[in-house]
C-alpha cells in the first residue's frame, strides 16, 4: 500500500493543491504556520474519518469557501483505490472509495492504514485515562471492524443505561436489559485490548531497549473494573448489578471498559508519575513503532508513517533510530529545515519546501 499523488481543495490553506509522492520518505519543511501539519492532517482524515486536531469542520475548510475536497489515489496490491472526503461549511461530509459512497465511517477505517506520531502524543502518557482509551480504540479499530462496530453499539448503550440512571424512578427492569447488553459489548472490547496490550508489550519490549541502548525496560498493563480473568461478559455483568445502586445515585456507568486504563511501566515505575520529558517522548515513540509491527503482523503490510514535527523534539540517537526504522515504510515527515535529516535519508524520497500554502518540489 503505497499513496501516488494527493490532491487539495479548499483545505486549511491550500486553496488548489495537487502533488505526486514518493513511495518512501517524503519530507515537507518550512517555518511553522505555513502548512506543513495540513498535508500530514489530510492524510490522516483518510484513514479515520476525522481530523487529530479539531472536530469541527468549519475549522479545515479555507476562510471563505463553502466546502473543501481531499483526494488521495493509493497503489494496492490488487486494485488501487482512491478516496475522496468532502466536507461542507454545514457540518455535513461526504465519503467515496473508487466513487462509491459510504455511508459510515466504519467503512473506512483498515482501508488506508496509519500511524501517527505528533508531539501531542505526549498526552497519552501525561494525561487521563480517557486519552489512553482513546489510543487504543482508534489503533484496534483500523485493524477489527467487529471491535469498532462492538464499541459503537456499546457506546450507544451506555448512553441509554446513563440517561435512564439519572431518571426520577428509574426502570430497573430496563438497566437489566441495558446490562446484559454491555456486557456482551464490552466482552469483546476488552478481550481486544487485553490482545493489543499483549502485542504492544511484545514488539514494544524489544524496541524501547534499543531506542535506549539497554538502559531502560517498558511494561504495559491492562487496568480494568472488572475481573478480567474470569469469564469477562458475566464480570462485567456481576459488576454492574453490584453497582447499580451507586450509579442510581450518581447518575452514571461506573464499571466497564469505559472506565478502564493501562499502565505504563518504565524500569517498574510509572511513566506517567516518575517518567522524565525524555522517557515519556521516548516511550510514546515505542508505542507508536510498536504499532506499525502489530499492523504489519495482522495485515500483512505496514501502515502509512506520519511524524509531525517530532525529529526536532529528539536527541541524535534517537532520530537515528527513527530514520533507520522508517525503510520500506512509506514515511510522511514535517520539520523546519533539511539539514539535520536528508544526510540520513536512504532509497526513494521527496523533498518538499512549504511556503503559505505553496509548496516547491527540492531537487
Amino acid at each position: 500500500m503505497k499513496i501516488r499523488n494527493l490532491s487539495l481543495i479548499n483545505y486549511r490553506n491550500y486553496e488548489k493543491l495537487n502533488i505526486e509522492l514518493s513511495s518512501g520518505v517524503n519530507v515537507f519543511q518550512g517555518a511553522n504556520a505555513q502548512g506543513k501539519t495540513n498535508i500530514l492532517e489530510a492524510i490522516y482524515y483518510c484513514g479515520f474519518g476525522k481530523s487529530h486536531r479539531t472536530n469541527k469542520v468549519k475549522d479545515i475548510i479555507m476562510w471563505d469557501k463553502e466546502y473543501s475536497i481531499i483526494k488521495l489515489y493509493i497503489e494496492m496490491e490488487r486494485i488501487d483505490r482512491q478516496i475522496e472526503i468532502s466536507l461542507l461549511s454545514d457540518g455535513k461530509k461526504g465519503m467515496t472509495i473508487n466513487k462509491i459512497r459510504l455511508l459510515k465511517i466504519g467503512d473506512l477505517l483498515g482501508v488506508l492504514n496509519i500511524v501517527m506520531f505528533s508531539p501531542e502524543d505526549l498526552r497519552i502518557v501525561k494525561e487521563s485515562p480517557g486519552v489512553r482509551r482513546r489510543f487504543l480504540d482508534m489503533e484496534i479499530s483500523q485493524i477489527d471492524k467487529r471491535y469498532y462496530n462492538s464499541l459503537v453499539d456499546y457506546n450507544k448503550v451506555l448512553s441509554q443505561r446513563n440517561i435512564t440512571l439519572k431518571k426520577k424512578n428509574p426502570d430497573e427492569d430496563i438497566i437489566s436489559v441495558y446490562d446484559e447488553q454491555l456486557s456482551e459489548f464490552g466482552e469483546y472490547i476488552i478481550q481486544q485490548r487485553l490482545n493489543y496490550i499483549e502485542l504492544i508489550n511484545f514488539y514494544g519490549k524489544e524496541i524501547h531497549k534499543k531506542i535506549t541502548m539497554g538502559k531502560e525496560s517498558v511494561e504495559f498493563i491492562y487496568k480494568s473494573t472488572c475481573d478480567y480473568k474470569a469469564p469477562i461478559k458475566e464480570s462485567i455483568l456481576n459488576d454492574l448489578r453490584k453497582s447499580r445502586k451507586r450509579d442510581i445515585g450518581t447518575g452514571y456507568t461506573s464499571v466497564g471498559p469505559h472506565r478502564d486504563d493501562f499502565l505504563i511501566n518504565i524500569n517498574d515505575a510509572d511513566a506517567k508519575d516518575f517518567g522524565s520529558q525524555g522517557q515519556q517522548r521516548t516511550v510514546v515513540l515505542t508505542m507508536k513503532f510498536a504499532s506499525l509491527e502489530i499492523i504489519k503482523k495482522i495485515k500483512g503490510e505496514y501502515p502509512i508513517l506520519l511524524l509531525d514535527d517530532v525529529l526536532s523534539e529528539l536527541d541524535i540517537n534517537r532520530q537515528k533510530f527513527v530514520l533507520k526504522s522508517i525503510e520500506g515504510i512509506q514515511t510522511f515527515i514535517t520539520l523546519t529545515g533539511y539539514k539535520d535529516v536528508k544526510k540520513f535519508l536512504q532509497g526513494n524520497y521527496k523533498l518538499f519546501t512549504v511556503t503559505d500554502g505553496n509548496i516547491k518540489v527540492e531537487e
